[in-house]
């Protein structure tokens, strides 16, 4: 495989093609609000925590981290969840405090080139260049990508399903424990989505037109609808994960 893994430090123009990776997230994904506070502010402010590789057909991969200023242990507590590590690390920044640890909260695989390896390389990647940056620790609240497949079996639970060789059923989890990492907690509501019920059919193509949970193509969990009051609000679970780099 002719790859290469460089930063946006190196290499600022490397994702100028903003479709690259745009159907690798199932579309309501790109309605968190908070995650644009991190595209514009912390990808720019840290390009040298943000990896890409890169093949004779440009960006396949990317992997994008930053410095978080946490004084708590983190095999023992960590922030809530994704969205926020994600403001946390907007206000170190605001208030000058200096990263303790790094947090991984996107790696996304091109849907072309997936199966072939490329999250374990990206991973070891970001774990490399933590090091490198001097950092001793990585944490991640992870993302379980089999985790769709099961809406309505609690976090917990799955998480722990493991492999006759002991290792998660989950595969993107096994990547974090074969690298490493392991498994420090739960992040019940790690990503929050709200929208209006148009907002939502126009994301799923689904009806919402019955008050409960919805179960969405591509959702960790089920999608609480209000057709009362026209809205829904999807609450995504994660699991954290920390590196010793």
């Amino acid at each position: 495989m002719n790859l290469k893994i460089i930063s946006l430090a190196d290499r600022p123009d490397i994702l100028s093609r903003p479709d690259d990776f745009r159907d690798a997230w199932p579309e309501f994904m790109y309605h968190d609000l908070v995650s644009s506070l991190f595209y514009d502010q912390v990808v720019t402010a840290y390009p040298e925590h943000c990896l890409v590789a890169v093949d004779q057909d440009g960006p396949v991969a990317r992997a994008f981290s930053f410095p978080l200023h946490w004084s708590a242990d983190p095999d023992e507590v960590l922030p809530a969840g994704h969205d926020a590590v994600i403001v946390r690390a907007i206000q170190d920044r605001l208030a000058g405090r200096s990263g303790t640890l790094v947090a991984l909260v996107e790696m996304t695989v091109r849907t072309d080139r997936r199966g072939a390896g490329l999250s374990m390389l990206m991973l070891d990647a970001v774990r490399e260049q933590t090091a490198k940056l001097g950092y001793r620790s990585l944490v991640a609240p992870v993302r379980p990508t089999g985790k769709p497949d099961h809406p309505d079996i609690p976090l917990g639970e799955y998480v722990g399903w493991t492999r006759p060789d002991g290792l998660p059923v989950d595969p993107w989890l096994r990547v974090h424990i074969r690298a490493g990492g392991r498994v420090v907690g739960l992040a019940p509501h790690s990503t929050t989505i709200s929208g209006t019920l148009a907002e939502w059919r126009s994301w799923t193509g689904l009806p919402f037109d019955t008050s409960g949970p919805v179960r969405v193509p591509g959702a960790l969990v089920p999608v609480h609808c209000d057709v009362r009051h026209g809205f829904g609000v999807y609450v995504e679970p994660n699991v954290w994960v920390h590196h010793r780099v």
